[in-house]
């Protein structure tokens, strides 16, 4: 029998979209198999500030980032839906889309993921995705920072073997060391903010647009 589709989803306020993002999925892509991965931005993020840059400014500057990927596409459910962005609605909506079948691996980073019991009814997330953890390769091991609950949810549910996303459709938690690409959207844009350059951090085409709308600058 053909293996499901595997798709990965990629969220984040993209505030703005950065080559740590790009790099991130695409390295996951690639470890893990995945067909596709749908970067969902989030419309009232739960665990941060509200983006001071509007929704349609962040979806453009995903679809600049994206374009000529065809493996990327854009996913805006988050946005369209009233209310805080749980991870958890969006994935109960993208059953509803996708069905029982196909794979899906929520894509996140390792420090996003030791914040795990604080995501809201997180304890359900693995009934309808799998967890797939980027951390960047380095001397200290992430179970050594885990509280004891994540701890145990990640002996009981971590896969060693890529393939296992591909049999079954979610509940598997799998590791993947990245690229240490040390960029971060906050740093982007108090660069931004200080009139200093922000190139090779970005998309020059992502650049091009902060520019022409005068994004994240004093007054802006």
């Amino acid at each position: 029998m053909k293996s499901p589709a595997v798709i990965g989803i990629l969220g984040g306020t993209f505030n703005p979209l950065h080559l740590g993002h790009l790099r991130m999925a695409e390295e996951l892509a690639d470890a893990v198999g995945l067909e596709q991965v749908r970067f969902m931005p989030a419309a009232h993020p739960p665990h941060r500030a509200e983006p001071e840059v509007s929704s349609a400014h962040r979806v453009a500057m995903v679809e600049l980032g994206i374009a000529g990927n065809p493996r990327f596409m854009l996913d805006t459910r988050e946005l369209e839906r009233p209310g805080h962005s749980y991870t958890i609605d969006s994935l109960l909506s993208l059953r509803k889309e996708l069905g029982d079948r196909v794979s899906i691996s929520w894509l996140l980073g390792s420090d996003a993921f030791m914040g795990l019991s604080s995501w809201h009814r997180w304890q359900e997330l693995l009934d309808y995705c799998h967890l797939v953890v980027a951390y960047r390769p380095g001397p200290a091991e992430i179970h050594a920072d885990l509280s004891p609950e994540l701890r145990s949810l990640l002996g009981k549910r971590q896969t060693h073997d890529s393939a296992r996303l591909h049999q079954k459709p979610a509940g598997h938690i799998y590791l993947q060391d990245i690229t240490a690409l040390d960029i971060s959207a906050t740093h982007i844009r108090a660069t931004l903010e200080q009139g200093l350059s922000v190139r090779y951090l970005l998309p020059d085409n992502v650049l091009a647009y902060i520019n022409q709308h005068k994004l994240y600058r004093d007054n802006a």
